[in-house]
């Protein structure tokens, strides 16, 4: 009998250090050629609002499928935007493991892949973060930046004043201006829903890092063509090509791979500003469903 797995066993299971190495063999392992995945088929069921995409992968260890729905016309109301079904298979028989919920998975292993992402191009001293979104996003990636860097300054800005309040009372951040917010920091993220950039290029600082996760639909941006300027790595080239407004509009020139970085092929100069424009792959989905399904196995 195929084994379910809902959200509360896997926030039990799910152990950040250990999702961030996973997200960082993962990554290596697809820009290596060892994983079989097509770029994830997106189903539009109403511009803007509503899509369906369907996403699956075949590694080593693993593989398996996720089912997701986008729904940008949730945000605000009691829906999350992303929900999701991730189907885990083992590979060396074909057997159907588990059935895993996959919304806390898929909002774990986005920032997880930035935490890697971060750990390999931030400075090591790196204590400024801005967050520019205060949803899900933003709190998932301030915990896991924090596993990688001494952050201890904490800005915070989001297209509706209140979030960004209530987020900086609840973690200790500061709310303000987006333009405030980013200059001088060491680190940016932008978590929004913005289908037009909320972050510019002459805010940096030189030698700032960017984890870019929102505008994930080749007409949507979240970064400036001054952004974009800089060293540019992603997680696919070819999803990359197809799906991210931020690379396709801008036409910005792509550096490396994430999975190139961590297999020392690639290495942007040193004190360059760098961006990671994340989009989100299904062997990142099926690497962290395996985690949690052999951590509740082990446990049986």
């Amino acid at each position: 009998m195929v084994r379910y797995i809902g959200e509360d066993e896997i926030r039990a299971a799910l152990d950040w250090d250990a999702l961030i190495d996973a997200m960082e063999e993962a990554l290596t392992a697809f820009s290596s050629g060892d994983v079989d995945q097509p770029v994830r088929n997106l189903m539009t069921i109403e511009p803007g609002k509503r899509y369906f995409g369907i996403m699956p992968a075949i590694a080593r260890e693993a593989m398996g499928a996720k089912l997701v729905s986008f729904f940008p016309g949730n945000a605000g109301g009691a829906h999350p935007t992303h929900m999701a079904m991730i189907m885990l298979f083992r590979p060396e028989t074909g057997e159907p493991l588990a059935a895993l919920d996959g919304r806390l998975i898929t909002e774990m292993r986005t920032a997880a892949v930035s935490a890697a992402v971060t750990r390999k191009l931030a400075a090591p001293g790196a204590r400024s973060l801005a967050l520019l979104g205060a949803g899900v996003q933003a709190e998932a990636h301030l915990e896991a930046i924090r596993r990688v860097r001494p952050i201890d300054d904490v800005r915070v800005w989001s297209r509706t004043p209140e979030s960004a309040e209530r987020f900086a009372a609840a973690h200790g951040a500061r709310a303000m201006s987006a333009q405030d917010a980013v200059r001088g920091a060491d680190i940016v993220v932008t978590a929004t829903s913005s289908n037009t950039p909320v972050l510019m290029g002459e805010w940096l600082k030189p030698g700032a890092h960017v984890n870019a996760v929102g505008a994930c639909l080749p007409t949507w941006r979240e970064l400036d063509d001054g952004v974009m300027a800089n060293a540019l790595i992603v997680d696919s080239r070819a999803a990359a090509m197809k799906e991210s407004g931020d690379v396709i509009l801008s036409k910005a020139k792509i550096f490396a791979e994430a999975g190139e970085l961590f297999a020392g092929a690639a290495r942007p100069p040193m004190g360059a500003t760098t961006v990671f424009k994340s989009l989100g792959l299904a062997v990142e989905d099926i690497a962290a469903a395996k985690l949690v399904y052999d951590a509740l196995d082990g446990r049986a």
